[in-house]
């Protein structure tokens, strides 16, 4: 199976979910347009789910707000134009896939990135992340509810957490900028986590994506917080620690299933061939000592992060390999 992490270069949501639909017809995703501005991104389209909870944007980023601003109103119009056109895409599809990928902030990220009204982040009041996370998944629900609806198909979440590794490390800047915030307990993060991923999981009654873009991305701690799946970058394994490949090791024992991003999210200088973009999953594999038939039964292939900064010739190509290698890991050419 393959699928796209969110982002797409371009503002015009109609094409990008034609060539989302078009190219990766197993699991198409909600396509996420940055180049739109304020409130396109994966924190003001996430604070735009989010109910009876309002957050306005100021120099720093995004801040609750006592009521809705234009900015607030804006991040939910967009959401609403981008299920519009992803219903649009599916009934010119062909044919309805078993479920519609969505991407929103994982806990963390959210309370990490966006701040209380009096400047410090969110993750540094205890009750505010549990009033904010319990608001992501109040909105989560509706919206789910409305692209299963739209659609016809089920809906998978997934959970970006870019900023884990630095709410875990206690290396986010304070609101002065003088010192950082504490590092989260290992335990405390992993409560939350769990709680979300389950809650997540009843939601849709499907597996739970988690995707982070680290170098050293937290897998078992993910793992052992409920992830069904996590997707990382494939490229960046080479040289890994063991720890980490014990970690990933134990991830595949566990049955989780580990979404590899091997398709370059900028145009290579020369164009890749599909050996050459599964590589790093093949030797992956063999170092941890599995059969490469996991690759057909606990994988699915990305792009090894968003592809907001593609052109447009590469867009269509790195979705389009994405497809090919996860096809390949189904039936391997024989050269492997």
């Amino acid at each position: 199976m393959a699928t796209g992490i969110g982002s797409m270069p371009g503002t015009d949501v109609a094409e990008a979910a034609a060539i989302v639909f078009g190219e990766l017809p197993d699991l198409p995703h909600l396509p996420e347009l940055p180049a739109r501005g304020v409130g396109a991104d994966l924190l003001g389209r996430t604070a735009g789910l989010l109910v009876d909870i309002a957050v306005d944007v100021v120099p720093t980023g995004y801040r609750i707000a006592q009521r809705p601003g234009h900015q607030h109103r804006r991040a939910v119009d967009l959401m609403r134009w981008d299920v519009d056109a992803v219903t649009e895409a599916a009934e010119h599809a062909g044919g309805t896939p078993w479920a519609v990928k969505t991407q929103v902030a994982g806990p963390w990220t959210l309370a990490a990135g966006v701040e209380l009204a009096r400047g410090h982040r969110v993750l540094t009041d205890r009750g505010a992340t549990r009033d904010v996370v319990d608001s992501l998944l109040e909105g989560l629900a509706a919206h789910v509810a409305e692209l299963s609806d739209r659609t016809g198909a089920g809906v998978v979440v997934q959970f970006d957490e870019p900023m884990l590794p630095d709410v875990l490390a206690g290396s986010l800047p304070t609101a002065s900028g003088y010192g950082t915030v504490g590092a989260v307990p290992e335990p405390d993060a992993r409560e939350l986590l769990r709680r979300t991923f389950t809650a997540a999981a009843e939601i849709t009654g499907n597996p739970v994506v988690v995707h982070t873009c680290a170098r050293r991305p937290p897998v078992a701690l993910l793992r052992s917080a409920g992830a069904d799946a996590i997707a990382l970058d494939g490229t960046l394994l080479d040289g890994a620690p063991g720890a980490l490949l014990d970690e990933l090791g134990e991830a595949w024992d566990a049955g989780v299933r580990l979404g590899l991003g091997l398709i370059p999210g900028q145009p290579p200088a020369v164009d890749p061939s599909l050996d050459e973009v599964a590589r790093p999953a093949l030797d992956l594999v063999d170092r941890l000592g599995f059969n490469r038939s996991i690759l057909a039964e606990r994988t699915f292939v990305t792009p090894t992060c968003g592809l907001a900064g593609a052109t447009g010739g590469w867009l269509r190509r790195a979705l389009s390999l994405t497809r090919d290698v996860g096809k390949a890991f189904v039936e391997p050419p024989e050269r492997w």
